[in-house]
């Protein structure tokens, strides 16, 4: 049995951190790989955030962090392939180790990003710096033996911004297990409150606040809503708040399967995982029409979509899965069958192993 030791360079910020869990979780069930680790945190500590070019650029940071555990794991190991997600650690330290048979992957392009960046308090710096920034992407994707792209839209924003060859991507979205997400009961009509699942950190970009007045102008119908957020909420009747649910947990796993609606009229995002998690666990979705959210919610199939920010779309969308259960239960069905067919987190692990795997067979081979 061949043996292939493989190097992964997961960013550890936002949604990628569920990311890279699981990740952590299937990669090991393949007994032809051995996994080598570098996570590269995004947290600024000590004298790093004295540093002005280090602690405010990220791709400087997340460089510098992945080159010093590169360069530690490749001391220790003969490397057969490198897996990165996303390009931002990719872009300064793949530089270092393109000997390495490499596959970058990303959710969204630089530019893409830049598209929503006014909900990640981000910025475009001046002309000069953002023309080096995109030929530093540009070269990335070059250099990289396979691309993975999280969702049709971010291969979209490769070949049409990125002068990347539509054959070098692969759509492989990341996902959930979802035999762990799954409801373990059918879901059914049932007496009592239909209760609204929220889940995100940042309350606002997330569209929770929108969510909030939606819900405020629906309460005479019966309903609760339960928020999962770190940012704080002040107490009203009707309204639940988690601030230390942690992802992945049996907790929140429960959570998904005592409610009825999940709701995320996000403003800002590219993929969110959780509605995956949604979507396994039969919930009828409810999110906006932006990035790469409609493949996985796709309006009036597996879901309701929105326009990001339309407050009367999202309280009549939530008016429809509110007093009309056989709507929410055959929307939930759909979500689940999709998300076990695209968005199962072991089965596209797998895609992404045999990807390395020939990678380093074809290096292999040259040698």
């Amino acid at each position: 049995m061949a043996v292939y030791d493989i190097g992964f360079v997961l960013e550890q910020a936002l949604g990628h951190i569920t990311h890279s869990k699981n990740l952590e979780v299937n990669v090991p069930l393949d007994p032809e790989v051995r996994a080598h680790w570098a996570l590269v945190d995004f947290e600024v500590r000590g004298m790093a955030a004295r540093m002005p070019l280090y602690k405010n650029n990220w791709t400087v940071r997340s460089g510098v962090r992945a080159s010093r555990q590169l360069a530690r794991m490749t001391r220790q190991t003969k490397l057969d392939a490198l897996f990165f997600h996303t390009q931002v650690p990719a872009v300064l330290a793949g530089r270092r180790f393109r000997g390495i048979p490499t596959i970058v992957s990303l959710d969204a392009t630089p530019l893409q990003y830049d598209q929503l960046g006014q909900f990640y308090q981000h910025t475009s710096g001046p002309a000069w710096l953002e023309n080096l920034k995109w030929r530093l992407n540009r070269d990335c994707y070059k250099s990289a033996r396979r691309l993975v792209a999280w969702g049709e839209w971010t291969k979209r924003g490769l070949i049409e911004s990125y002068e990347v060859p539509a054959d070098k991507i692969d759509v492989i979205p990341p996902g959930v297990n979802t035999s762990e997400w799954k409801s373990p009961r059918p879901r059914v009509d049932h007496n009592g409150p239909v209760k609204i699942l929220f889940v995100g950190g940042n309350l606002e970009r997330k569209g929770g606040l929108l969510l909030l007045e939606a819900f405020r102008s629906l309460r005479h119908l019966d309903i609760e809503l339960h928020l999962v957020t770190k940012d704080a909420v002040a107490p009203e009747p009707g309204v639940f708040v988690y601030n230390s649910m942690a992802p992945n947990s049996q907790p929140l796993k429960d959570l998904y399967h005592s409610c009825d609606v999940f709701a995320l009229p996000t403003l800002g995002d590219c993929l969110p995982m959780v509605l995956s998690e949604a979507g396994a666990a039969e919930m009828a979705i409810i999110s906006t029409d932006i990035a790469a959210i409609p493949e996985i919610v796709r309006n009036r199939d597996t879901g309701l979509t929105v326009a990001a920010g339309d407050l009367t779309a999202l309280t009549e969308a939530l008016r429809d899965l509110i007093i009309n259960p056989e709507l929410r239960i055959r929307l939930g069905k759909q979500a689940l069958a999709h998300v076990v067919r695209h968005y199962d987190a072991g089965i596209n692990a797998r895609r992404l192993l045999n990807m390395l795997k020939n990678e380093a067979e074809m290096a292999r081979a040259l040698k």
